[in-house]
């Protein structure tokens, strides 16, 4: 078995184009997530697309605006109830993208349409054109550049907004941008991974990273490279064993995961072990 025969198709390699990029724009977002305790936002905002997405359809306009505009209804709302009612955020969270992902599968269910529901959760990255290809890269280079470029004052704003506001940094103006650019990262992933995988891709890159140092820079970096080489690889393995792609990346990720976790020089079980251990022993 020649391990690397699936680069030489046109289609293995725009998939592992268009999801490398995913990759690294979802790994860098997920640091900010993990930091913020905002894991669950992503997970809202994916499901809550697919209200966006059908209604999109009937109007007749492109699916990548009304699903933009869903999830960022979505993250909106959830700030809106939070800080009017006594409701913890999580809770919200999870009432309001469980009632618009239910709304969303009865408008799907009375629509008659060519839109397969299993594309939508699952993605199809073996299908990608060229042209979602680029579609994928500029809209992910806009959302890297922001990303990067204000990192310090996102930072800031999460950790210790009381100084960012002394500092007179447009706190509100940051952190709807975020919204904005997570809502942006998930609807571009969602012809590639679909709804439900686009989840890992938010989460266990920043997690797996979290565990290996305290410094951020360092943690971008560790978690990009985990991100990337597991969905180039996942995609090669999914090829030969002719499984699901975007199912191939996410255990990739998971396994990394859980090897940081026992492995991991600054947080691993083991170095904890070996903390506690007596000494002599």
């Amino acid at each position: 078995m020649n391990f690397f025969e699936p680069f030489q198709y046109q289609f293995m390699q725009s998939a592992m184009l268009a999801g490398s990029m995913i990759a690294l724009m979802g790994a860098v977002l997920s640091c900010f997530l993990i930091l913020r305790g905002w894991s669950l936002m992503g997970d809202a905002i994916s499901h809550a697309v697919l209200p966006g997405i059908v209604l999109a359809y009937l109007a007749g306009i492109p699916l990548v605006i009304g699903a933009f505009f869903s999830g960022l209804f979505c993250a909106v709302g959830t700030g809106f109830i939070k800080q009017n009612s006594r409701i913890k955020e999580d809770t919200v969270m999870g009432v309001v993208f469980t009632g618009m992902f239910a709304f969303g599968l009865v408008l799907f269910s009375k629509v008659t349409s060519d839109l397969h529901l299993d594309h939508i959760l699952f993605g199809n990255i073996l299908g990608v054109s060229r042209g979602q290809v680029r579609e994928t890269w500029m809209i992910a280079v806009l959302v890297l550049a922001v990303m990067i470029g204000k990192r310090r004052d996102l930072l800031l704003i999460h950790f210790d907004p009381a100084q960012a506001r002394v500092l007179a940094l447009p706190v509100k103006f940051l952190h709807y941008l975020l919204l904005c650019l997570l809502s942006l990262a998930i609807v571009v992933s969602l012809k590639a991974v679909g709804i439900i995988l686009v989840i890992a891709m938010l989460i266990t890159p920043g997690a797996t990273a979290y565990l290996w140092t305290d410094r951020f820079d360092r943690m971008l970096a560790i978690a990009a490279a985990s991100a990337v080489l597991s969905t180039l690889i996942g995609i090669v393995i999914s090829y030969h064993i002719n499984g699901a792609s975007g199912a191939c990346i996410v255990i990739l990720q998971a396994l990394l995961f859980f090897l940081s976790l026992v492995f991991a020089p600054k947080y691993g079980l083991l170095r904890r072990v070996n903390q506690t251990a007596p000494a002599g022993k």
